[in-house]
């Protein structure tokens, strides 16, 4: 570079400038605060928010920075962390963590889904670079929301979506780039999910809240329910651990939890932006528009985009399948998979069709940068630290979790949807409103 402008200087006006061209401009500024700099070979002060499941995953990942605060609201869980982090700071309440510990650089998030959004806005207000798990946010409003906030308060940012950092989805993009398929006009992506009870009826009465948990502090931002441990029919539990994520005011469904992990790789190759319309295909149905459905079919529609052709994207859970391809024989489709149909040929399971395809086909020469051993957590301590932009920042992180909760609005109100994303509405659907920005509790706004 030839300009008087640093490299971090630099990387923060591109992102800045990408912001206001994705948006129509940069957001009037607030009062700010932003990340103090570190040198590469010095060490983040990170506080770990979510200590148990993907929470310890996440706390490896982030293990080699100094991990100064870990916060749980299960205190079993909570002892755990905090032996492995002796010199940590232990809190039960992430509101009161980001509030009296001034000494942290960054966070990471990796709660249920209806507590990203109200730990990352707090952190990212505090100028804390900030790590959350996949999906980005409950709520279509709340990604938009981070996204805009990140870069206003010049945060480095990752959601935990780990492929994006892997080799395999940069292949994808440059085979697609290359041409190989030609123009590609459906997708579809399927998953075993969800592993969890999902479509059926919250369980009556309540249970005795375990001493070990803070159920006020589990429920955060989302509407009081009774504690009920496990159902009566199945030997799983209701809530807490793992199972919030079939339930609509905690998680996300199936499609939350995977579709940050699949939709990813046709947003990238494909450089889809936001769709015209998201409509429910098939789907055993929402019980009381609350647990989400045992099995759905999703479809969205996306415009030409430059000289690319417009698109079809399909989604399939609970066991569905896409239609069976002629090119297959008489193999069958894995549990998860991706399928991109084009005009030149079709690509599955890391085969072309047809097989003169495949039999002629060479791979293209590396355009995207790799990441260094696929390490997505290092990929974000990297950008902490002034480096480039982690490969799933939330530019592009926040309007793929849009894109993905735009399938659920789908679920929930069980029709076709035309989607003015500018505006985040359903023209002549009102009832949708709600769905898109959802209330807080008192004391979590």
């Amino acid at each position: 570079m030839t300009t008087t402008l640093n490299r971090r200087q630099f990387l923060v006006s591109g992102a800045l400038a990408a912001g206001a061209a994705a948006f129509g401009g940069c957001a009037t500024p607030w009062a700010t605060r932003y990340p103090r700099r570190l040198a590469p070979n010095e060490k983040l002060n990170i506080g770990i928010i979510g200590c148990g499941g993907k929470g310890g995953e996440d706390s490896r990942g982030v293990s080699g920075e100094n991990i100064v605060a870990v916060c749980d609201v299960d205190q079993i869980v909570l002892d755990r962390a905090a032996k492995k982090f002796p010199g940590a700071k232990v809190f039960r309440d992430y509101r009161v963590m980001l509030d009296v510990m001034k000494e942290l650089d960054a966070v990471t998030v990796s709660t249920p889904d209806h507590h990203h959004f109200p730990a990352a806005m707090r952190a990212i207000e505090r100028g804390l670079h900030t790590y959350v798990q996949k999906p980005l946010t409950h709520s279509i409003w709340e990604a938009r929301q981070l996204t805009e906030a990140a870069r206003r308060h010049r945060v480095a940012t990752q959601m935990g979506n780990q492929g994006t950092s892997g080799n395999h989805i940069r292949e994808l993009c440059e085979m697609i780039w290359a041409g190989t398929l030609g123009q590609v006009r459906e997708v579809h992506i399927w998953t075993d999910r969800p592993i969890w009870p999902q479509g059926k009826d919250r369980p009556a009465g309540a249970d005795p809240v375990p001493k070990h948990l803070d159920w006020d502090l589990w429920l955060g931002a989302a509407p009081a329910r009774p504690f009920k441990d496990k159902y009566p029919d199945v030997d799983r539990h209701v809530y807490h651990p793992f199972c919030w994520r079939g339930w609509g005011d905690f998680g996300t469904g199936a499609l939350g939890d995977i579709g940050c992990h699949a939709l990813n790789h046709p947003m990238w190759a494909l450089k889809l932006g936001s769709p015209d319309s998201v409509e429910c295909v098939e789907t055993s149905g929402m019980k009381n528009n609350d647990s989400f459905p045992s099995w759905s079919v999703v479809r969205w529609d996306f415009p030409a985009r430059g000289d690319l052709a417009p698109l079809k994207l399909f989604w399939y859970d609970g066991g569905k399948l896409p239609p069976k391809q002629e090119e297959m024989g008489n193999r069958a489709f894995s549990d998860n998979g991706q399928l991109y149909i084009g005009d030149k040929g079709k690509f599955c399971a890391g085969r072309l069709w047809p097989d003169a395809l495949m039999k002629d086909f060479k791979k293209p020469a590396p355009t995207l940068p790799r990441i260094e051993n696929e390490d997505h957590y290092k990929d974000w301590i990297i950008a902490c630290k002034g480096g480039r932009p982690a490969c799933s920042n939330f530019d592009f992180a926040g309007p793929l979790t849009e894109t993905v909760l735009l399938g659920n609005l789908a679920l929930r109100l069980g029709k076709k949807l035309t989607w003015d994303a500018k505006r985040l509405r359903v023209p002549g659907c009102p009832e949708a409103d709600a769905l898109i920005r959802r209330a807080y509790r008192k004391g979590w706004a």
